[in-house]
């Protein structure tokens, strides 16, 4: 049995940019996965590890060797192989590539005809001399968005490299990579410990860097990053404002972290706090401080990568916060000297797409759309009114000042402004709520006002590009349609809203009757209708089993409240329920296309019991789902369902449908499409128990 070693790449190189470092440690293992697979070096855990000053890969557990290969090769036909009984080059070659002679291939009958057949046998190498090629060619892969070549060299890497370490176990992997040689020799923290560091074997690193002031490991930077963040905090006599961007934007700026608190003064408190976060997240990657009173204290958290002077960079910290500061304060009052609703005009000077108009006319379709949404939707007049009046002033703070500054504080700045020049509460969240949610696992509008204007911003953009050719095309879409139909669908589900999607696209529809579209109505809701069945789908298997999913939807998936309905009623049975019913009215279904018109006739008195029953059986079903479906109790109705389902299995063992007698024959074939089309209301139940993919 093959021994192993821990196999230690280190690449160090000046500072590389946060992006690249995560961008490579998340590449670093599968190029080490395929390059090992090739070698067929067998190993244990792969990990990367970085700062940014280095990239580093540990692999666990590397055989010390190869295993011996032998391998069965087919070579080619023996028609290509010998002529006139004589080898051919072909013949030739294949026994010089497996070493042997062309007397030990053999012949082999194969569906395509009769092909050379070899063994291919090879000793395997040791993993010493297969790693330094290895290695070079890992490192060579590592993407970067822009790489740099330097000197006179040729080699691009992120950053000019400065030292390599390569060990196999305690031996050094001779190999160079732009002109450097690998050694044994790394570099600790550039402050707090600049001298060289002895690498005395792969196995040793991480604790060895870790005495030197560097956390090469990213968990365990982000561990006690998060650590001195919170003792921080809590000195500053408050709690951590946490944000797992800034924890990932700070953990690949620092090879040991380090926190300072900072300070900028009681006078810009009256900013926004959301304004207040925002500097000091935007640009410095500060964290924000609350008191105990839950208000926000004008402190801040900064993570630093050295422990030297840290009143140095406090006071360097403090000047850049307030100048940041200062200019937010100037944004805020000049944009309040305007009503925002005076703004609006302005929005006609913003293009949203350029076949589509302008933002104005966005805002005023949006408007139109969220009083017919509301209308469809039958909910009270107030909420319609406050979402037409939220939605009139929902993009006016696209041209003021401090959205100008700060992009991300739309919405935002919209519903401060409001709120400050008198607006209701009510409407002035609909503001901040219509670009709910942001993304994949954001929060949803909180108010049906605010839910109503976020529904009408999305299918306005969905319907208005669909009807001109702009739907998402594989990974492409430059519009975020995906994201802009699962926020439709996930805001009406949060929101119980049972709405039917076609008449929403309808209504979106007639927004744009000034402007000339490539699809009409009807096409333009097929098209559209599917892609967002497609996103109810994925939306809903990520709770539900997948037969569950495509049953659901595989009939009447006009109402998403409905179908995410059946589906749950649905999913109240077993999976073995499932399945039978599943298997049952498959059967049915599929006997049911070649029946005739017209409704099923009670069985005679002579007919088996089975079938005498399971008409009975229909009837009672029919009745009881019909009263049921008017309940919209799916549960209670799919419970009834599978209950009959064991009369039709029954059924089918003791009655042949396709008797020669074509009277009886046709009654049956009636029976089975009633009872299909009885049942199909709930779902496609034929799809049951079938295994699908999310």
């Amino acid at each position: 049995m093959s021994q192993t070693r821990d196999l230690l790449l280190e690449i160090g190189c000046e500072e590389l940019p946060a992006s690249f470092v995560d961008a490579a440690l998340r590449a670093l293992p599968d190029l080490a996965k395929k390059r090992f697979s090739d070698l067929r070096l067998a190993h244990g855990e792969m990990i990367a590890l970085g700062t940014p000053r280095r990239l580093s890969l540990v692999i666990k557990g590397l055989a010390e060797r190869q295993p011996d290969l032998e391998e069965e090769v087919t070579g080619p036909p023996v028609r290509a192989a010998f002529k006139d009984g004589a080898p051919t080059k072909a013949a030739e070659a294949f026994a010089t590539k497996l070493g042997c002679s062309i007397a030990d291939l053999r012949r082999v009958e194969t569906p395509k005809g009769e092909y050379l057949v070899g063994t291919r046998r090879e000793t395997g190498g040791a993993a010493d001399a297969l790693l330094p090629e290895a290695l070079v060619a890992i490192a060579s892969a590592i993407p970067f968005r822009k790489s740099m070549r330097w000197g006179t060299g040729e080699f691009a890497f992120g950053r000019p490299i400065q030292w390599i370490v390569a060990l196999f176990g305690d031996r050094v992997i001779d190999l160079e990579l732009a002109g450097i040689k690998s050694g044994k020799t790394s570099y600790g923290h550039r402050f707090l410990a600049p001298g060289a560091v002895e690498i005395a074997a792969a196995g040793e690193y991480v604790d060895v860097m870790r005495k030197a002031h560097v956390l090469v490991d990213p968990e365990e930077r982000a561990r006690v990053m998060r650590e001195r963040l919170l003792a921080a905090a809590k000195e500053a006599g408050g709690t951590l404002i946490e944000d797992e961007f800034l924890i990932g934007e700070n953990l690949s700026l620092v090879e040991e972290p380090h926190v300072i608190v900072g300070g900028y003064g009681n006078e810009f408190l009256e900013l926004p706090e959301r304004v207040i976060l925002e500097v000091a997240k935007g640009h410095q990657r500060y964290f924000g401080v609350r008191g105990s009173d839950g208000r926000l204290l004008p402190k801040y958290l900064s993570v630093v990568n050295t422990a030297l002077h840290p009143e140095n960079i406090r006071r360097g910290n403090d000047s850049v916060m307030r100048a940041r500061l200062s200019d937010a304060r100037f944004f805020y009052t000049e944009d309040l000297k305007v009503p925002l609703a005076e703004r609006r005009q302005k929005l006609a000077g913003i293009v949203f797409q350029k076949r589509l108009g302008t933002v104005l006319g966005k805002a005023e379709r949006i408007e139109r759309l969220a009083r017919e949404l509301g209308l469809l939707l039958q909910l009270p007049e107030a909420t319609i009114m406050a979402a037409a009046s939220g939605a009139h002033l929902a993009k006016c703070d696209l041209v003021t000042l401090m959205v100008g500054e700060f992009p991300e504080l739309e919405g935002e700045m919209g519903r401060a402004y409001a709120l400050a020049q008198g607006v209701s509460p009510d409407v002035a969240n609909v503001i901040r709520e219509h670009y709910q949610p942001k993304g994949a696992h954001e929060a949803t509008p909180k108010s049906d006002a605010g839910a109503l204007v976020s529904i009408a911003d999305r299918l306005d953009t969905l319907v208005g590009c669909f009807a001109i050719g702009l739907s998402p095309t594989g990974a492409t879409d430059p519009y975020g349609l995906r994201r802009a139909c699962l926020g439709v669908l996930r805001t009406l589900l949060d929101r119980g809203f049972d709405l039917r999607i076609s008449d929403a696209f309808r209504a979106a529809y007639d927004g744009y009757a000034s402007v000339k579209l490539d699809l009409g109505p009807a096409e333009l809701s097929d098209k559209l209708g599917d892609f967002f069945n497609e996103r109810l789908r994925g939306l809903l298997a990520g709770e539900l089993p997948g037969d569950v999913v495509a049953a659901a939807l595989g009939v009447a998936a006009e109402r998403p409240i409905d179908v995410r309905a059946r589906a749950l009623a649905i999913a109240q049975l077993d999976a073995a329920t499932r399945a039978s019913v599943g298997e049952v009215f498959k059967r049915a279904t599929n006997i049911a296309s070649g029946a005739p018109i017209g409704e099923p006739t009670p069985p005679r008195v002579e007919d088996h019991a089975s079938e005498i029953k399971l008409y009975e059986g229909y009837i009672s079903l029919r009745e009881k789902l019909a009263a049921l479906r008017r309940e919209s109790d799916y549960g209670a109705a799919l419970r009834e369902v599978a209950a009959f389902a064991p009369l039709l299995h029954q059924y089918f063992v003791d009655v042949y449908v396709m008797t020669d007698d074509v009277a009886v024959r046709e009654n049956r074939l009636r029976l089975m499409r009633a009872i299909a089309e009885t049942c199909a209301t709930l779902a496609k139940l034929e799809l049951l128990g079938e295994r699908k993919d999310a």
